[in-house]
């Protein structure tokens, strides 16, 4: 709310490169608070991933968690007034390769009930495949908004 304040100010006070580069840091600010709820929508979304590969099986309760994570990843990636999107094929790429590791250790505290670690999970399961798969469901999403 500051930044608000501070624009209003530069702007006011006719001081137009400074409220241009203010411009600039909160649009910076509105990516990464994108970027960080992608991320953490992500992670849902592949925890639930995970269990299904791991257990060979899944639940309405499962499916239902990815497709709302996946819904909220398109919203939220969405540019509204001028179409497209924030994140780019290869940057939900990444995204998803950086939550992974933390999706896997969600996941461990939930498949099979718990019985498997970390490292005795992540045997049980294609990681390239699974990061695949969501990444095509978030295009999927995406194509559909």
């Amino acid at each position: 709310m500051e930044e608000l304040f501070e624009l209003r100010s530069h702007i006011e006070q006719r001081h137009y490169a400074q409220a241009l580069v203010l411009i600039g840091e909160m649009e910076e600010m509105s990516k990464d608070d994108k970027i960080n709820r992608i991320h953490s929508y992500s992670i849902i979304a592949l925890m639930h991933l995970i269990k299904q590969h791991a257990e060979k099986r899944s639940t309405h309760s499962w499916e239902t968690s990815i497709c709302n994570s996946v819904e909220k990843i398109g919203m939220t990636n969405k540019r509204r007034k001028t179409g497209g999107f924030y994140l780019k094929e290869d940057e939900l790429k990444e995204i998803l390769a950086k939550g992974f590791k933390a999706a896997l250790r969600n996941a461990s505290l939930e498949a099979f009930e718990g019985h498997y670690d970390v490292r005795k999970l992540a045997r049980m399961v294609d990681e390239e495949k699974i990061r695949k798969e969501a990444l095509q469901l978030i295009l999927e999403e995406q194509a559909n908004i």
